[in-house]
């Protein structure tokens, strides 16, 4: 028999070693899935891993895996400083919800305007969005010691309802010919988020996802709050003895994680999406927690998570398309890395030992 033993310290080789198994594992199970749905696994891993970067269209696929991996990188930052310090916020898709329709909101109310103050307008009431839904869950631990792991998740609910609304009324294009939905934003020059370099897929919002990788990077490593951050998740005791507070870091790591889904929603509501619709939510803000997780809470972990995370989007797209896999079958793929990854991780804290023999 086997058994786990805590180890004295947290193992850096498999700290390091743990994501890449955990990607292995997942294209091995995927793979085993994949045939039981009828199809080559070796195809299919091919199709979702190799063609988006080096296939006959690889040209076209390139350009999009920007466009995937800047909300995901945006949202895993802000949730990474989080976790970081024990402070769990599950509810970022709301706040990326949020954030795109106070951001459409502040934009339409001055249509048809032109102006160049208009999109930098519209990105401050995104974030201010996206924090103010994050306040919520925050407000409430801190002042009634709620747990803000169900509080933010279920706004996640509430936001979906409020989005459906807009979509349907308040926000709704009024010359849309009674469809849902609001005017297309990116259609419009003075909210429009469009590629900065033709062909890249590199927009406002990727650029803004590269300067808080790098502004995190900072935070964490030269920065006083980073090494509270890091202090409350590891030694809780110790920092509050060091003087942290710990209701002071619940709303600076919630207000940072919601004002950054924020802004994700509102570069995606005024760049590929283009506008406030029943379905404009896509998942990132829960697709991102992966990529916190598969980053290792690193900022610069989290930038190549992210871009993996995003060939799985675009790869898995071209294997619906070309071989015909449910979307269902996608998605359990990339839940079958969470799961992977929440699993091997016990090998950083826990080494397997065979069980000791009980005596008489």
């Amino acid at each position: 028999m086997l058994r786990l033993e805590k180890r004295p310290n947290p193992s850096r080789f498999w700290n390091y070693a743990t994501p890449v198994l955990a990607v292995v594992l997942t294209m091995v199970a995927g793979g085993l899935m994949f045939a039981l749905l009828g199809k080559s696994p070796v195809e299919a891993i091919r199709t979702i891993f190799w063609d988006p970067l080096f296939g006959e269209f690889a040209w076209y696929f390139r350009g999009q895996l920007l466009v995937k991996a800047g909300p995901l990188i945006l949202i895993a930052v802000g949730l990474s400083l989080g976790f970081r310090a024990g402070i769990w916020n599950i509810g970022a898709e709301g706040q990326y919800m949020m954030g795109a329709i106070f951001g459409a909101a502040a934009g339409l109310a001055l249509y048809p305007a032109d102006n160049r103050l208009i999109f930098p307008l519209m990105v401050v009431a995104g974030a201010l969005g996206g924090w103010i839904w994050a306040m919520i869950p925050a407000i409430l631990r801190t002042k009634f010691r709620t747990n803000e792991i169900l509080v933010s998740l279920l706004l996640v609910y509430v936001a979906q309802s409020i989005l459906a609304s807009m979509a349907l009324g308040a926000l709704r294009n009024p010359e849309g010919g009674g469809f849902p939905g609001s005017r297309n934003l990116s259609q419009w020059a003075s909210s429009a988020n469009p590629e900065l370099i033709a062909g890249t897929g590199m927009h406002w919002g990727v650029v803004a996802a590269f300067a808080s990788v790098i502004a995190a990077y900072i935070l964490l490593q030269r920065h006083i709050l980073g090494f509270q951050i890091r202090l409350a998740g590891q030694a809780p005791r110790a920092a509050r003895f060091a003087g942290v507070s710990p209701n002071r870091l619940v709303l600076l790591c919630m207000g940072i994680s919601g004002a950054l889904a924020g802004l994700a929603g509102l570069f995606e509501v005024t760049g590929p999406a283009g506008q406030i619709s029943i379905d404009f939510a896509q998942g990132y803000g829960f697709t991102a927690i992966i990529v916190a997780f598969l980053g290792r809470l690193n900022p610069v972990g989290i930038l190549l998570a992210g871009l993996l995370m995003a060939l799985t989007y675009v790869g898995g797209d071209n294997a619906s398309t070309n071989l015909g896999l449910p979307a269902a079958s996608i998605q359990a793929f990339q839940g079958m890395l969470l799961f992977f990854l929440l699993a091997v991780d016990l090998l950083s804290n826990y080494r397997i030992r065979p069980s000791r023999k009980e005596t008489a």
